[in-house]
Formats: C-alpha cells, structure tokens, sequence
C-alpha cells in the first residue's frame, strides 16, 4: 500500500505562499533548500561580497559600527567576531508564554525564505541549518512578548540566532532540552554567527509574518464556514437568493 506523500516545500529564489508557511507551521509538507550550483553560488557571493568590504576596513552597518543610533560608534576589526554573540544575547529577554510549536515553525520559515534572497550576506550553511531545524523540528523557545516589530521582530528572533549558536533552549520531540544537548544528540556543530548573521537573522519581521499568515488562515477558514452556514440557512427558510446576486455586492 502506498500513501501520498506531499510534494516539498522549496525555500530559495521563489516566492512562498500564504498557504505554504501555514502548511509548514502545521507540518502538512516537509521543507527543501534550493540546491542547484547556481543558486548556492548566489548565496556564496553575497557572503564574499561581504568579506570583501571588510577586507578594505570598509564602514559596515552593524559590522563595524553599532545599531540604531550607536550606528557613529566604530567597532574595532578584532572585535567584529564577537559582535553577533553580543547582539542576540543583548536582546535575549522576552516574557510572557511561549509561541506555540505551529507558531515557531511558522517563525522559521519566514525567516528562511526572507534570508533565501540572497541579499543579506549570509553563508549557505546558516539557511541549511535553518532547513534542518524544521525538517527535524528542533524548535527555539520564543516568548510572545518583547517586541514592537518596528525595526525588526529583534528579541523574539534573538532566541532563534542563539539556538542556532547552541544556546537557550529548544523544543525537540516533545521535551524542552538545552539547545547545545540537542546539537550534539543530531551530530551538529553549532553555528558560530559570521559577521552580519546576527543582524541578518534579527533585523526583519519574520514573526509578524508568521503569527499574520496563521491569522490569514484563521479568517479564511471562518469565511468560508460562514458562508456556508449562511447558504444553509436560506436554503432552510427558503430565503430569496436574488439578495446574494452578485451585481448588488459589486455595487
């Protein structure tokens, strides 16, 4: 006997649905990176482009400056490395409940798709793990509250950039369990943030995004049953259909 399994979901150049993050939040499709030689090549020369900049001690927004308005504070070359740890652990105080585990993946893969552009100088290997972290579902603990998404969903997203680095915690088949023990049970490295991850992975609005795709679905789903509750309806009083023709809506 055989099953239908759902075709994947590819991150990468292509834009993704509404109906896709749903799908990957409640794991009704698994998710595939983008693989060709081309496109990784993209994503490789962004990180290149990158490096280069650094190369000629160019001035690099929140490479070797500060964020917001700290953005006229130079940072030395030889503490570049260390300013992505320094950046999530700085914004790594959320309250309140935690997403839920639909929420998270959701969270996950508008983030993935945002940084499959390839315009935000990040290596292959970050969207690979962030790939590996919904095929297997190790799923970051995010508090709900602790941001105004104006630059940035920046503290919520902070706890996705260090479990990534091994910190903080993580959901993983079912148990909280430390992000490093997780790492090593998979056989993972943790990921060592390049200059401009932290920011790539923090400065967006991937949790907007996600929890504003899963509302989407919400409402088209009561949309739906309302109308049908409403046809039902007529059809049971034996209401005048002319009131739903469509010229009248139209107008």
């Amino acid at each position: 006997m055989t099953t239908n399994q759902p075709d994947p979901i590819v991150f990468g150049e292509r834009p993704l649905s509404i109906e896709q993050v749903v799908a990957l939040a409640s794991r009704s499709a698994p998710a595939q990176l983008q693989s060709d030689a081309a496109y990784r090549e993209k994503i490789a020369k962004g990180a290149r482009f990158l490096d280069s900049l650094l190369d000629k001690e160019g001035v690099i927004y929140g490479v070797t400056t500060g964020y917001g308005d700290s953005c006229v504070v130079a940072v030395p070359l030889h503490q570049v490395e260390a300013l992505p740890r320094h950046l999530y652990t700085f914004h790594g105080c959320g309250l309140g409940k935690l997403l839920d585990e639909a929420s998270t993946r959701a969270v996950l893969a508008a983030r993935l798709q945002s940084l499959c552009q390839g315009v935000s100088g990040v290596r292959v290997e970050l969207l690979e793990r962030l790939q590996a972290f919904l095929e297997f579902d190790v799923l970051p603990l995010i508090p709900e509250e602790g941001s105004v998404g104006a630059s940035g969903d920046l503290t919520p997203l902070s706890y996705v950039a260090a479990t990534l680095s091994g910190e903080r915690e993580v959901m993983f088949k079912g148990e909280r369990r430390s992000a490093a023990d997780v790492h090593k049970e998979l056989g993972w490295t943790p990921l060592t943030l390049r200059p401009k991850e932290a920011l790539a992975l923090m400065n967006g609005t991937a949790v907007m995004t996600a929890l504003a795709c899963q509302a989407f679905s919400r409402a088209d789903y009561l949309l739906k049953l309302a109308t049908r509750i409403t046809a039902l309806n007529v059809v049971a009083l034996e209401g005048n259909p002319e009131h739903f023709d469509e010229r009248l809506f139209a107008a």
